[in-house]
């Protein structure tokens, strides 16, 4: 995986990783709460030599001191010291336990130890810093006092007496929640990485990547409308999801531009990708163009475009391959523009077989010599063989892929079995997708400024009108020759 992967993975997956994250900042805080405080007082004392010669005298006792003071440090934690302590304060502890609650210090170059005592009361812990000082200047002046009799010369002096601290000082609440968050976040990363490791959904465009190199005719964001609003119509004309069809429009054209002949099979791997809205739009958008479209539903197992466009099923396709109706009267005007839908009929038992005849390539001749393009809705591929058959008698194939609706395994099966029967695949059409985030499918586009009527619209000023997006977008379908009327044709039928 290269850097961009990763920082997919960590958009694509930016919940979890915050999940993660507050997690273990609630885990580090619940942590510091649950633990008891611990108090730290401190004591300093000064370490002198009682001396009152020469300068060199002084420095020579200087030099001992100094030398003294870690020999001292080392006796705070012995029993000699802390016995008295646990007496005078009537502690119920050893010598030994009191010991890992007690420390010593002395800077380097100084004669200042201070000794620092932890306990749950701040009181407490503070009574203990005093009364182990205490104890060691008795000791000292014990272990300092000549054998011949005589007084210590090592005086040791309280400089600062213990005080009961305001704040405890463990346990650190916001070190806990910042290890916390630490672990939460790289928690979240391994988990995001490990989750988009093992989950074989497609999801976008990088994921198809990963087992086609099938050109991306385009993508269609999910829009909760279009489940109660399904048809291109329905929608605003300048809004996404009808830019998103008119741009597979236009990349389909380029793609089928070498062929010569019309009609192209739009299909799916599973049920539920959008395949039969896909096609349905797709022939108003090309109808809209100005071309004359023929919209098929050869989904012999469940029809939909019936539903889609409210037409009549009863008659339909396998009325024709059958020879009980001539295909020019069942061919059902839809909309203001040339577009005839060829509805399903009734559901044979031998879809496969009806499909697979040679009626069916006949009447796939006789639409495309009719009609400028031929948009057939197949059913899926994998649950039945109809598409597969279906391929092997069209110009092209449109493979639909709903994001988070189909696995790579399957849609691997599903290239597989289209390039076993030699289909050719235009392109691939991703659906369902996320309007945002790393595997949402975005374009440039201009706004729409004038009506849907008007191309040209006059400045404030008075001065020339500006060509808007409409009127660029519909001149570049002049250049491609798409506007171009078939009233000949129309007449025979």
């Amino acid at each position: 995986m290269e850097l961009r992967d990763y920082v997919r993975v960590l958009r694509r997956n930016w919940l979890l990783i915050t999940a993660c994250s507050l997690v273990g900042v609630l885990i580090g805080a619940a942590i510091s709460l649950a633990l008891r405080p611990t108090y730290t007082a401190e004591t300093k004392l000064f370490v002198a030599l009682d001396n009152s010669g020469s300068v060199q005298d002084l420095q020579q006792g200087n030099s001992f001191t100094q030398a003294r003071v870690l020999s001292y440090v080392e006796t705070v934690t012995t029993p000699l010291v802390l016995q008295p302590v646990i007496d005078n304060l009537d502690l119920d502890v050893s010598p030994s336990a009191l010991a890992d609650n007690v420390t010593a210090t002395a800077d380097i170059n100084t004669v200042i130890i201070t000794i620092s005592a932890n306990d749950n009361s701040p009181v407490q812990a503070a009574a203990i810093a005093q009364a182990t000082a205490d104890s060691l200047v008795e000791s000292v002046e014990v272990l300092e006092t000549p054998t011949d009799g005589g007084n210590s010369p090592v005086k040791l002096s309280v400089i600062t007496p213990s005080a009961a601290p305001s704040e405890p000082s463990a346990p650190n609440t916001r070190l806990f929640v910042a290890l916390g968050l630490l672990i939460g976040l790289a928690s979240g990363a391994i988990a995001s990485v490990l989750r988009t490791t093992l989950d074989t959904r497609v999801r976008g465009e990088s994921d198809l990547r990963r087992v086609s190199d099938a050109p991306l005719l385009g993508g269609i964001s999910f829009d909760s409308d279009a489940t109660k609003k399904p048809l291109l119509t329905q929608a605003a004309s300048q809004s996404p999801r009808a830019e998103s069809f008119r741009q597979i429009r236009t990349n389909m054209q380029f793609a089928h531009v070498s062929h010569s002949a019309k009609a192209v099979l739009i299909t799916s791997s599973l049920p539920g990708e959008g395949k039969s809205t896909t096609a349905v739009n797709l022939a108003i958008a090309i109808a809209q163009s100005g071309q004359s479209v023929a919209l098929v539903d050869a989904d012999l197992r469940r029809p939909r475009v019936d539903e889609y466009l409210g037409l009549e099923r009863n008659a339909g396709l396998t009325t024709a391959l059958i020879g009980r109706a001539d295909l020019e009267d069942l061919l059902q005007p839809w909309g203001k523009d040339e577009l005839y839908v060829l509805t399903s009929g009734q559901i044979p038992p031998n879809p496969s077989e009806l499909l697979g005849s040679a009626a069916m390539k006949k009447l796939i001749t006789q639409l495309e010599e009719n009609f400028d393009s031929v948009i057939i809705d197949a059913p899926p591929l994998l649950p039945v063989t109809d598409a597969a058959v279906l391929a092997q008698q069209v110009g092209g194939v449109v493979l639909v892929v709903g994001s988070s609706k189909v696995r790579l395994p399957d849609l691997e099966k599903s290239l597989k079995n289209l390039e076993m029967v030699d289909a050719d695949l235009l392109g691939v059409v991703m659906n369902l997708l996320p309007a945002k985030g790393p595997d949402a499918y975005s374009y440039s586009y201009y706004s729409y400024t004038s009506s849907q009527d008007s191309h040209l619209s006059p400045d404030d000023d008075g001065s020339q009108p500006k060509i808007t997006a409409s009127a660029s977008r519909e001149s570049f379908d002049e250049i491609l020759g798409l506007q171009t009327k078939q009233n000949s044709r129309r007449t025979s039928r």
